[in-house]
């Protein structure tokens, strides 16, 4: 099964084109997958993501629950993300952190998925914001869809993951 996602989510990633490149420490932290171990480390987790859509998203919540976290958006021809949070359960007891960020312009989106992916990981990691990336990101996606699917993979165009309905647009 998580074979098959992968394989999904580069085929969907190679469809994606950027007009500049990614910081490689950015890319770093925003590809790594985010896994609590333990339910007591999850919610704490969850929380934090709960925390950091509300503080970054220009939409409003459309889904707040024990595995969802959905704003409303994107809006037509809006740079803003659209943020959709996933949690889901592990065979280990570990459960899995779906982030997903995506807008609706063709000039790209504000703030780049990939910038807003690693500063959402990290902060659900430590609690803490995480710093500027030195030298910058480069622009932001050029697709009109910039997406990070879930769970934890690289951008595509798509508006929905596999096992996610897709945000009303």
């Amino acid at each position: 099964m998580k074979k098959l996602l992968c394989v999904m989510l580069c085929a969907l990633a190679a469809g994606c084109s950027t007009r500049g490149q990614v910081d490689p420490d950015v890319m770093q932290v925003a590809t790594k997958p985010l896994t609590c171990a333990n339910r007591s480390e999850c919610d704490v987790w969850w929380q934090r993501a709960q925390t950091w859509v509300k503080s970054h998203s220009r939409y409003d919540l459309q889904a707040n629950t024990d595995t969802l976290i959905q704003t409303a958006g994107p809006d037509g021809g809006k740079r803003a993300l659209a943020f959709q949070i996933t949690r889901a359960p592990n065979n280990d007891g570990t459960a899995t952190i779906g982030f997903a960020a995506h807008c609706d312009s063709s000039l790209g989106c504000k703030p780049n998925p990939w910038e807003a992916g690693a500063d959402f990981k990290a902060f659900v990691r430590s609690g803490t914001e995480s710093p500027p990336p030195h030298g910058g990101a480069g622009p932001a996606p050029a697709s009109g869809d910039a997406h990070l699917p879930l769970p934890d993979s690289t951008p595509a165009q798509s508006t929905s993951a596999p096992g996610v309905e897709p945000a009303p647009q």
